[in-house]
């Protein structure tokens, strides 16, 4: 029997250790590398905190630490406006439409921000759309989009569906009981959503904030198209690209970044510790719904529509950006025209396949990997397994700018073998940073997949002689199949738009994807419409990707209640 059982481990343990030797090479290696440098003094080589004191005592990192965090946190407190009343309403109140806004409410998520930030200057810029309405009707603009306003505006606009999905969740989780209680006491209106309905939902708020928090705060396009550039994450980059990967400021920043993506997860903990948010619920709980007045009606739908209008308006400002001639100085452009893809098709296409092949790639190599470490970590008893799971989840806090820089400094003296290039130049570590990036997605999306196999399956097929990777081949991927395809999805989706980790990895033009091209192109105004023609191609990638996701997942739960239901009835 011990034979026989360290046998069954042994093909686990060898593909566990591979896949720890990969998340070491390319994401704890890289990342340890980048503190060593930050904490080393540039001339001896010595461990030193000198570089953090010329930090501090630079005024321009100063000032660009406290515009990170200051940009942060009002995305956050903006992104919190915007979602509470969709999440709400949509949850408590019967009103047509709900579903529908609930999931317009999501599609900011599939326009990366910083594509978006383009077309927002253009509506909500000083001689934007909206201002110039403004100033012809009513003698007065509003400054939307100037400094930090506009990374402020654009960045709580495209992040606040992470508190939507969340915070709706958890008051469709509330226990309908708590609230009838509340009311039986007298308790109503705002009074009863603040002291009893919110605070029942801190969990799903605080998470989506967190995530909220980190992508604002390590986000890299939307402040360098924006010319916002006294921001953290900015910095890293110009002191990096400009000054070299020598330079222990780009090091040092990139410390911090990793070190606040860190604190805020840990915030969001300590913020719910030792506080009980569970009820008693038996099915059927989430906020009771109730009825509205014809005015309490008007009222809801004027808030909903002025918020979904202010929410897609990057995508509508893009496509008519897609599509016009020349706008500058105008409520529209001044005419209309298909050139802009005929260019875009004719001359960047390779950014396209480019796209195409890297994220492809990213998104197989995620699954295999997520399919292995979930089969690992939930049905073998290796010693250690977990940490695969914390190693691969680790890439969340970890800033697409911060991985970049890492890879330059650990790969820019290592030749890659028959390619005679350095692997940090090289296609390929793109497609690796990629991987590395878009893990955690697919892992989730796995991990959700295989807790809905049955481990009597598995055993069944042993009993009648199977060996365990006849059983993993025959049995647990197939019905792994639904989840696994929602993460490559997933993964591909939000590859496809890649542009943090992307921008520093970019050796030659030939090799940049849609991503990059849509920045390249951005950077002047006579590029921005076929930039945002190409922006316009990756919100339809991303949508569609999304889409099918979606698909996939709603088609893996019919089957899954039918074998359910024909599971009971032979029993």
């Amino acid at each position: 029997m011990p034979a026989s059982g360290s046998s069954s481990l042994r093909t686990p343990a060898i593909v566990g250790l591979l896949i720890a030797l990969f998340l070491v090479l390319f994401l704890v290696f890289p990342v340890l590398r980048v503190i060593q440098v930050a904490f080393q003094d540039p001339h001896s080589g010595a461990p030193t905190l000198i570089n953090f004191v010329d930090f501090f005592g630079n005024s321009l990192f100063r000032e660009s630490f406290v515009n990170s965090f200051y940009v942060a946190t009002m995305s956050v407190l903006m992104a919190t406006v915007i979602a509470v009343p969709l999440s709400y309403f949509t949850t408590r109140f019967n009103f047509g439409g709900a579903a529908l806004i609930q999931t317009l409410g999501i599609i900011p998520l599939i326009m990366p921000p910083f594509v978006g930030a383009v077309a927002m200057q253009l509506l909500f810029g000083a001689n934007g759309s909206v201002n110039l309405l403004l100033d012809r009707y009513f003698g007065f603009t509003i400054p939307f989009m100037e400094g930090l306003n506009g990374v402020i505006f654009v960045e709580s606009i495209h992040y606040f569906p992470f508190i939507l999905i969340n915070l709706s969740a958890a008051l469709n989780n509330i226990d309908r009981a708590m609230e009838e209680s509340a009311q039986n006491l007298g308790c109503s209106g705002f009074r009863l959503f603040r002291r009893i309905v919110f605070p029942l939902a801190m969990p799903g708020f605080v998470a989506g904030a967190a995530l909220v928090f980190i992508k604002v705060f390590d986000d890299l396009g939307t402040p360098l198209l924006l010319n916002v550039n006294t921001m953290l994450a900015p910095q890293a980059y110009l002191r990096i690209s400009s000054v070299g990967i020598s330079d222990p400021m780009g090091y040092v920043i990139s410390v911090i970044l990793v070190g606040f993506s860190l604190l805020s997860l840990w915030f969001s903990l300590l913020a719910l510790k030792g506080k009980d948010y569970a009820t008693t619920q038996k099915g059927g709980g989430g906020l009771m719904r109730r009825d509205l007045r014809p005015w309490e009606k008007a009222g809801c739908y004027a808030v909903v529509i002025l918020i979904l209008l202010l929410v897609l308006s990057p995508h509508i400002g893009l496509s008519l950006l897609s599509i016009g001639t020349i706008w500058s100085y105008a409520v529209l452009p001044d005419g209309y025209t298909l050139q802009h893809y005929v260019t875009v098709f004719s001359h960047a296409s390779q950014y396209i396949s480019n796209t195409l092949l890297y994220a492809g790639l990213a998104a197989l190599i995620d699954v295999i990997l997520a399919t292995a470490i979930v089969y690992v970590v939930w049905r073998t008893g290796l010693p250690g397994r977990k940490w695969l799971d914390y190693g691969a989840s680790a890439a969340l806090a970890v800033p697409g700018v911060v991985l970049g820089i890492g890879y330059l400094r650990t790969y820019h003296s290592f030749t890659v073998p028959f390619v005679d290039l350095p692997l940090a130049s090289w296609w390929v570590i793109i497609v690796v940073a990629m991987t590395i990036r878009r893990l955690p997605y697919a892992l989730r999306a796995c991990t959700a997949a295989i807790q809905q196999v049955s481990v009597a399956l598995e055993e069944a097929a042993e009993n009648l002689g199977a060996t365990k990777m006849r059983t993993v081949r025959r049995i647990v991927v197939p019905l792994m199949t639904g989840g696994i395809l929602a993460g490559f999805v997933t993964s591909f989706a939000t590859a496809a738009v890649e542009l943090s980790a992307t921008i520093m990895l970019v050796a030659r033009e030939s090799d940049a994807p849609l991503a990059y091209g849509i920045y390249e192109f951005m950077q002047s105004a006579a590029g921005r419409g076929p930039g945002a023609a190409l922006g316009m191609l990756a919100v339809f990638f991303v949508g569609l990707a999304t889409y099918i996701s979606h698909r996939i997942i709603e088609r893996g739960h019919s089957q899954n209640s039918a074998a359910a239901i024909v599971a009971e009835e032979q029993q």
